[in-house]
């Protein structure tokens, strides 16, 4: 008789053990997979959410001259010779190499205006790219449509008396306050909002800006890469990127990929304690069995060869049947872990191969000692169970 037609034969005969050990292991793989599936999908919707979430380049006007700020404390300065943003030159930052990774460009120019007595900064913004910018945004009322409408910080709000509904006036103009930011904790809180045009006319900077912030995507490319290419395009700027948003949202993902794989690691550890007790404790069902083998001859190796054998059977199903019930988890539990319907299960050839090899492994590294201890068995000991 064939070495592989008795390890068919003695997982055919002990059904039930075999079933059980096939389940542990699945249940393991599944569980790894099903971790792994979902870190791969989440980390991607979070990638994208954290990249649209605020700017990570930052372009202003290139000057000769240092400025005096310290702690929030503008001391001024002296700067010469200092150059303009042209609104006409942003067309060319999508023309950069890697112009598919940014995901807003959001341009301002910013002046100081006299509201019912008070000096206050005026910004002009784009608000369609301003709201996809700073999501964290609460609006009380709506964002200004219109050209005389403005949007105002709470701060701002505070000190000119003024709510949603009111109308103030500015350099002879009428403008509507449609809507007051909730409180930010920045500098927005004391800041006026208008169109980027309007403000552009009232600040006689028309055509002009004073800053571009930029949302790139930096799980693409490197964010280096991105200014270099736009510091190219625009050389009459200075562009340059916010580290710390970039170093933070980096951190952020890197921590919970860790987790995950820590996860996935005990996960491992459980599916190999159960392969091995089960393997260990068939062995010594099988004594009298294996004893009558090395009593007719069969060698150590032959011996070692039927379990690993069967060992390889348990983990090759297993490692199919946990690929598709993780898959299958995953996609369960995906909606549950994420806001939104843009987010796609991820599938990677790399995790079902990865699946059916650690399953595999597992298998075999865990049945390794109960084959030798099984190969070492004095055929006489073995017998004297007869």
């Amino acid at each position: 008789m064939k070495l592989h037609n008795i390890s068919f034969n003695n997982l055919r005969r002990r059904k039930a053990k075999m079933a059980f050990l096939t389940i542990g292991l699945t249940v393991g793989i599944a569980t790894i997979v099903t971790l792994v599936t979902l870190t791969k999908s989440m980390s991607g919707d979070i990638e994208r959410k954290m990249d649209e979430f605020g700017a990570n380049i930052l372009i202003t006007p290139q000057q000769n001259g240092l400025s005096m700020n310290y702690g929030g404390i503008n001391l001024g300065g002296v700067s010469f010779d200092q150059k303009e943003i042209l609104e006409s030159d942003l067309a060319k930052i999508s023309t950069i190499k890697n112009g598919k990774n940014i995901s807003a460009v959001a341009p301002k120019v910013l002046g100081g205006v006299q509201i019912a007595g008070h000096p206050v900064l005026l910004v002009g913004v784009q608000f369609d790219k301003e709201l996809k910018l700073k999501q964290w945004w609460k609006l009380f009322g709506e964002a200004p449509k219109g050209e005389h409408e403005l949007l105002l910080g709470t701060d701002a709000a505070k000190v000119l008396n003024v709510m949603t509904g009111d109308s103030v006036q500015i350099k002879g103009e009428s403008f509507k306050v449609t809507g007051v930011l909730d409180q930010t904790g920045s500098q927005d809180d004391s800041l006026v909002f208008a169109q980027l045009p309007v403000a552009q006319r009232l600040l006689g900077k028309v055509g002009r800006l004073n800053l571009v912030e930029v949302a790139a995507l930096c799980s693409g490319c490197p964010i280096g890469d991105m200014v270099l290419q736009i510091a190219e395009k625009l050389p009459e700027a200075k562009v340059s990127a916010i580290q710390q948003v970039v170093e933070g949202r980096l951190k952020a993902l890197d921590q919970f990929r860790r987790f995950s794989y820590a996860m996935a690691g005990v996960v491992v550890f459980i599916g190999s304690l159960i392969v091995f007790v089960t393997m260990m404790g068939s062995v010594n069902e099988r004594t009298t069995e294996i004893g009558v083998f090395r009593a007719i001859g069969f060698r150590k190796s032959h011996i070692m060869r039927i379990i690993l054998l069967e060992a390889t059977v348990v983990g090759l199903l297993a490692g199919l049947l946990g690929f598709g019930a993780g898959l299958g988890g995953a996609r369960l539990a995906l909606p549950f872990m994420v806001e939104g319907k843009q987010v796609a299960l991820v599938w990677d050839s790399v995790v079902a191969f990865g699946s059916l090899g650690l399953s595999l492994t597992l298998a075999l590294l865990a049945s390794l000692y109960p084959a030798l201890h099984a190969s070492k068995m004095d055929p006489t000991e073995a017998l004297r169970a007869l």
